[in-house]
């Protein structure tokens, strides 16, 4: 345990990196896996935190921690480790991991760079609270370093509040062929794939079959919308009802084939996505939404309370349209995919997150949580978080490596911009939490409540999909889930 008059505010976290040498790539950072409570069997390249062969604000205390021995506390914002004669290895994916804990909740972000504090970031990780100072996980990421062999590697600390935030228990530096987690959910291909079936996920751009989606296209827009009935509502929208199917540490879209990937996200819709997920797998399985012809992946970061998963009761997955004129709007192509928000975001940016958490119901939000962060909702109100996916789409790619620049948002005028002239349904999560007086505590796997972010991976049944566009959306009215106004 902490000293109880420590030089800086009690506070520690558990890391885990891992780093793949891409040719001619920048160094970026992607979490591999995220682990409580797990004992480290594989000691391969193993460096205790505290065998630094120099430091700046570094203390040791004795780890409660499975295996004993010591961690380094009461690491703040500025504080250090240089450990040298690190063994890189020579080739395949290097695998960096780091053991943290933490009780604070300010946060904060760990860097790894080669040569010195002004070096080649290795990789970065934003960390928070992990439930407790003796609460220890084991996170992973991949940086696209080159270097190889023995290299010295500065551990650096990074926070917006000066007390200490964290406490690091050991480093890991192995080479593997890929990072996996054992009994990690896989998918199984459909036995019966669509034709229109796209490429497996890559880091490029994917494109689609120009002559395929110039037919698909043109039956959609010869084909006669149902005559409205029933006096609907003037709103050019449809729905699926869903709820929640799993959470895993993967990201298929972010990092295809790697399980474990990610910090933790809850899925819903498609059963079986996975980081082994494809167009074809997801078309093949099952849903937890209705209607049962959208088989498509989604998913968010999960959400705890004092590090206790909250799922939501209820998401609804809305497909509207925002522009001025919905008329040609045309249906996603099968296998597009896309993310909405920013998970390194971890401070209020309304202009790059768009909607907050708010109450929906009587009497709403009555106050904030304690750091400002959240709203308290009253007794007959519930949490809700809205994210939107841009509406606006190239025509040609079905992801982007940043998987943002094949989309893009209306423009001013009501239209989608040059650049991305194809106007696509626009898709809304609207996320409803049992919470609503207590929402002390909270916060995402992907730090604040301003990391929030979504991915969409569209594996709709094609004719259902061109139905309701057609009848719906471009007719401007509002359909339910099942396609009927």
């Amino acid at each position: 345990m902490h000293d109880p008059t420590p030089k800086k505010s009690r506070r520690r976290a558990l890391l885990a990196l891992l780093t793949v040498p891409v040719a001619g790539a920048v160094a970026t950072t992607v979490i591999i896996s995220t682990t409580a409570g797990a004992e480290q069997s594989d000691t391969a390249g193993v460096v205790q935190a505290e065998a630094w062969s120099a430091q700046n604000g570094a203390r040791t205390e004795n780890t409660g921690d499975t295996g004993g021995g010591k961690n380094v506390g009461w690491l703040a914002n500025g504080d250090w480790m240089r450990y040298d004669g690190i063994d890189l290895g020579t080739s395949g994916p290097l695998t960096a991991s780091v053991r943290v804990a933490a009780a604070s909740r300010a946060g904060g972000t760990i860097e790894l760079r080669a040569g010195s504090q002004a070096g080649e970031l290795l990789a970065t990780y934003d960390v928070g609270y992990t439930g407790g100072w003796q609460t220890w996980v084991t996170r992973t990421a991949v940086s696209t370093t080159q270097l190889t062999g023995k290299q010295t590697v500065f551990l650096l600390l990074k926070s917006g509040q000066s007390s200490d935030f964290i406490n690091v228990n050991w480093l890991q530096f192995k080479r593997t062929p890929t990072a996996t987690v054992p009994g990690s959910p896989t998918a199984a291909p459909s036995t019966k794939p669509p034709t229109s079936a796209p490429p497996p996920p890559s880091t490029g751009w994917p494109t689609v079959d120009p002559a395929k989606q110039a037919a698909d296209i043109a039956a959609f827009f010869a084909r006669k919308p149902r005559p409205i009935t029933n006096n609907p509502v003037k709103v050019p929208e449809f729905n699926a009802q869903c709820t929640i199917s799993h959470h895993a540490s993967d990201d298929p879209i972010v990092f295809p084939g790697l399980a474990g990937a990610s910090h933790n996200h809850t899925f819903f819709g498609n059963k079986t996505t996975s980081a082994a997920s494809t167009t074809e797998s997801l078309f093949g399985a099952a849903t937890s939404c209705k209607p049962k012809e959208d088989h498509s992946a989604y998913w968010v970061p999960t959400l705890y309370q004092n590090g206790s998963v909250v799922d939501p009761k209820a998401v609804t997955v809305y497909y509207g349209s925002r522009l001025k004129d919905p008329s040609k709007t045309q249906p996603f192509p099968l296998g597009l995919r896309m993310i909405t928000g920013d998970a390194k975001v971890q401070t209020d940016t309304p202009d790059k997150q768009g909607n907050h958490f708010w109450c929906a119901g009587i009497g709403g939000e009555v106050g904030r949580t304690a750091n400002g962060e959240y709203p308290v909702c009253a007794k007959t109100a519930e949490l809700v978080r809205q994210v939107t996916f841009p509406d606006c789409w190239d025509g040609v790619h079905l992801d982007s490596p940043d998987h943002k620049a094949h989309m893009a948002w209306g423009d001013h005028t009501g239209a989608c911009p040059k650049t991305h002239p194809v106007p696509i349904p626009s898709v809304s999560f609207v996320i409803a939490y049992p919470l609503n007086t207590n929402t002390e505590g909270i916060s995402l796997a992907s730090g604040t409540g301003y990391s929030m972010h979504a991915d969409f991976w569209n594996a709709w049944e094609p004719e259902a999909l061109a139905q309701r566009v057609r009848d719906c959306l471009d007719q401007g009215y509002k359909c339910n889930s099942a396609g009927n106004f």
